[in-house]
């Protein structure tokens, strides 16, 4: 099992097309086995770094690995079903399944190397694209419907947070009165 981790990981770093092509057919449980343990290599270096670089002791890393890892897998669950429904709407119709196959492996190079403070994000970015790759492969649609697909599934969300947090600064400040100098 090691070795076809290994060798999916090197092929969604330096071949994903091809890797994701091959993966088609993989059966849920050697994806779920794959991002469960990318997902529980991730948690042990994030949580290692944020002790670094923060409080907490062994009681907040441990808690920090087990909520970063139910955290993943129940995330990414969910946001696989949000962009599936996009990828639907714009054509996908390979079922669910090739939806989560594509979001688990191309979320490699995140998992990987995102916990790295400042370029993670490199890493992050890196499996955006890796998840239009796989949703286009793997549903079997036009670059351009992936990209629409998964654009929408993220810029939603992002839209929607960005719209809470102005709506939470400018209660803040509209309920704090001015102290008088």
């Amino acid at each position: 099992m090691i070795d076809t981790i290994v060798a999916r990981v090197k092929g969604f770093f330096l071949e994903p097309v091809e890797t994701f092509r091959q993966s088609k057919n993989d059966e849920p449980r050697a994806v779920f086995t794959y991002f469960g343990a990318l997902l529980l290599f991730y948690a042990v270096i994030s949580s290692l770094v944020r002790a670094v670089f923060g409080t907490g002791g062994a009681v907040g890393i441990v808690a920090d690995l087990i909520m970063t890892v139910i955290g993943g897998f129940v995330g990414m669950l969910v946001f696989a079903a949000w962009v599936h429904l996009w990828v639907y709407v714009v054509g996908g119709r390979e079922g669910i399944m090739q939806t989560v196959n594509a979001l688990f492996y191309g979320s490699t190079p995140g998992l990987l190397l995102g916990w790295i403070p400042f370029v993670g994000i490199i890493f992050s970015l890196w499996s955006l694209v890796l998840y239009v790759l796989g949703i286009r492969d793997l549903q079997g649609i036009s670059t351009a419907r992936a990209v629409i697909g998964v654009a929408i599934a993220v810029v939603i969300p992002l839209v929607l947070i960005a719209l809470l947090a102005a709506y939470f600064m400018v209660s803040v400040v509209s309920v704090t009165t001015p102290v008088p100098m």
